[in-house]
């Protein structure tokens, strides 16, 4: 800094000698938090991580035998038995399925697109119609892209 034309120099405060030891005091604080808090997934930000969906083997997943099964290929369309029906005509075409009958599972095979309003309704016309259970039917190929 140049005091010389005003002569600033002889106005300003020297610097006390005590502040040179909390320079270390802070350095020492913030080495000391990161080795003792730092994780080097938070602290590396540069790190490659793979996302990747979890998946589950086969022992894990349950083998349900299911009675009576559906396809749903876009929403409002059912086929059952090689007839195309609608909701309504899935309604009591489920209730002649269940005909007095308990303990009956349902298989829906959805497509990909099928919105979940749709899989609701299909759950309630079911539940209705007096099936135990519902399953949802997936490929294992579909999900790795």
């Amino acid at each position: 800094m140049i005091t010389r034309p005003l002569d600033l120099a002889s106005r300003l405060r020297p610097v006390a000698r005590g502040w040179d030891t909390l320079f270390y005091v802070n350095t020492g604080a913030l080495a000391l938090f990161f080795l003792l808090f730092g994780s080097r997934y938070v602290l590396a930000p540069g790190l490659g991580v793979d996302f990747a969906l979890p998946t589950a083997g086969d022992v894990a997943t349950s083998t349900l035998i299911t009675d009576v099964v559906i396809a749903v290929p876009a929403p409002g369309m059912v086929v059952v038995e090689g007839a195309v029906v609608d909701y309504p005509g899935l309604a009591g075409w489920l209730r002649t399925k269940v005909a007095g009958e308990r303990r009956k599972r349902l298989l829906v095979q959805a497509s990909a697109s099928l919105p979940a309003r749709d899989l609701a309704e299909i759950y309630a016309l079911a539940a209705d119609a007096g099936f135990s259970g519902v399953l949802i039917a997936t490929n294992a190929a579909a999900g790795k892209r």
